[in-house]
């Protein structure tokens, strides 16, 4: 299948993140797509296509303007108070507190974001912009009659939600593809969200909507980021309600008890009758990630991306986490040559 990429993600390095008490190098970094692409090159899997610009019309059918906004002007805006490092947010509009936003930029970050792990830094925007276009095109293919298609983003999306930032997370990719698909003329789209951390910013966007079904895979939210949102009683609401489906899972997990979850997903896709599937691929389930608990392994990826194909529908692969070690190019690719080999394609 075709590989959607840009090197503009390379404009996203940031030097920190709080991570156990500490400021450390940020475990979503550069290098990460690098294993990605030499695992590619070292299997063919697929060839690499540049992003097309679709300007901002897709991104604010999704986001919030001031929050966009937010994300296009903060490293200006911090550098202008004469703060040093990265930018940061250290306040919150928490329990009981004014929900208005604030002229400071200090005030404005912690407005805008969810969490304080993720820095904004000079490059953050452009990158984030550039990795909305490699979904979109992903979702164009798509569209224009390609079987399936992955979009290799960087950053990822799932955690941003309408008008936050956070887990690494700026604009939401596959809800931008999602919707993109729905105004070129498709009526469902399903989105599976396998990434280890609950696609928090995706449920957000879609909670309240019967024309997108979303399902999210991931570490029990009691023992896992993002820990305020991914609970099995979260099923949408109003319009939404039954087309929302978490499958919490605790410390440990092996391939078994995952995949049954992942199967009953798609039964519920199935039952759905979407117009296409997005797969929101975070590799991060996998037995050695360093920052999650899942103890899939790297032949695990191969089997669940057969799983994928079975559905035999248009499918776009959204990259969200998998964190900086040898095997996140290995699983990644091992996803998209078991989706081929089952599909008979390449």
């Amino acid at each position: 299948m075709k590989i959607v990429y840009s090197e503009q993600h390379k404009l996203r390095d940031a030097d920190t993140e709080l991570y156990g008490g500490q400021l450390v190098k940020p475990f979503e970094r550069p290098s990460r797509m690098e294993y990605i692409l030499a695992r590619n090159e070292a299997v063919s899997a697929g060839p690499i296509v540049e992003p097309k610009d679709f300007g901002m019309e897709p991104i604010l059918r999704i986001h919030d303007e001031g929050y966009v906004s937010l994300l296009q002007t903060a490293w200006e805006e911090w550098v202008a108070t004469g703060y040093k490092g990265e930018a940061m947010a250290s306040t919150w509009p928490a329990r009981r507190m004014a929900q208005k936003i604030p002229d400071h930029i200090e005030g404005k970050l912690g407005y805008y974001s969810m969490a304080n792990e993720t820095a904004l830094t000079e490059g953050t925007w452009k990158a984030a912009y550039s990795s909305a276009q490699v979904a979109l095109t992903g979702a164009d293919l798509i569209k224009g009659g390609e079987s399936s298609a992955f979009a290799l983003c960087r950053p990822p999306g799932h955690h941003a939600a309408f008008d936050m930032y956070g887990g690494y997370c700026f604009l939401n990719n596959a809800a931008i593809a999602a919707q993109h698909l729905l105004d070129q003329g498709m009526n469902r789209i399903a989105i599976v969200d396998v990434d280890f951390h609950h696609g928090n910013g995706t449920q957000d966007i879609f909670y309240t909507r019967s024309d997108v079904l979303f399902a999210s895979l991931h570490g029990d939210p009691r023992d896992a980021f993002p820990h305020f949102l991914g609970y099995a009683d979260e099923r949408g609401e109003g319009a939404g309600e039954g087309f929302n489906h978490n499958y919490p899972m605790k410390p440990g997990t092996g391939f078994a008890e995952w995949r049954s979850a992942l199967n009953d997903a798609f039964g519920k896709v199935t039952d759905f009758q979407p117009d296409a599937l997005i797969i929101s691929l975070g590799v991060d389930t996998f037995e050695n990630d360093p920052i999650s608990f899942f103890k899939l392994k790297s032949d695990d990826f191969t089997t669940y991306g057969a799983d994928i194909a079975a559905l035999d529908l248009p499918t776009l692969f959204v990259m969200e986490g998998g964190y900086d070690i040898d095997e996140i190019g290995i699983n990644t690719i091992n996803v998209l040559q078991g989706f081929d080999a089952k599909r008979g394609t390449s």
